[in-house]
């Protein structure tokens, strides 16, 4: 038997917070890796696995800060976002986060998952990663990590490139007046990256859900509210 089918053969736990990746877990990431890289392959690119690594990446960063369990921040990370190519085909109709809870049994079981725990609380983090009022608030550790992770790659620089990113697909202006962008409709030309700052990005930072969090987020938040000043003032909209 090979590394590999030992690999997906031995049982795979989530394990205690502040430790180390349980055995059996990388070899179950990798699989997951490579299982999501093909299911995004097609999603536009803002939602891209680009973007699912950058998640990924902040999630580790803000676990080991934290002392949440890494199998699953990093299996949520990788997973939060499998829902997004069908929100974004029927322009919003379809909840990615909530479609993507429900693919995750799905998704695991396949790669030899069988703790129902586990499942569970990867499926809770996924679920709760795109949280709004009318939603569940992400409730244990692991969730918030997932959260704060995912929203930190919406704000800064990055944050920016990709609000522009998406006005570009679905044909907005290049900027607007602040009246013009609070008061249109999502897809339509006045959608504009500006938009998503004023209704979206400018009040990430002080939603994070954790101490780490809301620190890397001071930076990035000041850089975008440079960023728009003088976007304003090239495009005389100031």
């Amino acid at each position: 038997m090979g590394e590999r089918d030992r690999d997906r053969k031995a049982p795979v736990k989530a394990g205690r917070r502040g430790t180390g990746m349980p055995g059996g877990a990388r070899g179950l990431l990798v699989r997951l890796e490579a299982e999501v890289r093909r299911r995004l392959e097609t999603t536009p690119a803002c939602h891209d696995w680009d973007h699912t690594h950058r998640v990924r990446v902040n999630a580790r960063q803000l676990l080991r800060a934290e002392g949440a369990d890494p199998l699953v921040v990093e299996a949520a990370a990788l997973l939060h976002d499998l829902g997004r190519a069908v929100e974004m085909g029927d322009q919003g109709k379809t909840c990615h986060a909530e479609l993507g809870a429900r693919l995750v049994p799905e998704v695991l079981c396949d790669l030899g998952v069988t703790d129902a725990t586990l499942i569970r609380r990867v499926a809770d983090c996924v679920r709760t990663h795109r949280y709004r009022a009318r939603r569940g608030a992400p409730d244990s550790l692991e969730a918030k990590v997932v959260y704060d992770a995912d929203k930190l790659d919406s704000i800064g620089a990055v944050g920016i490139g990709r609000a522009f990113h998406f006005a570009g697909r679905i044909g907005a202006r290049l900027h607007n007046h602040a009246e013009e962008a609070t008061a249109a409709a999502s897809y339509s030309r006045e959608d504009t990256a500006y938009r998503e700052y004023l209704v979206k990005l400018r009040l990430v930072r002080d939603r994070l859900l954790t101490a780490t969090g809301r620190r890397l987020a001071e930076r990035r938040h000041r850089f975008m509210e440079r960023f728009f000043r003088r976007l304003a003032e090239e495009t005389r909209m100031a």
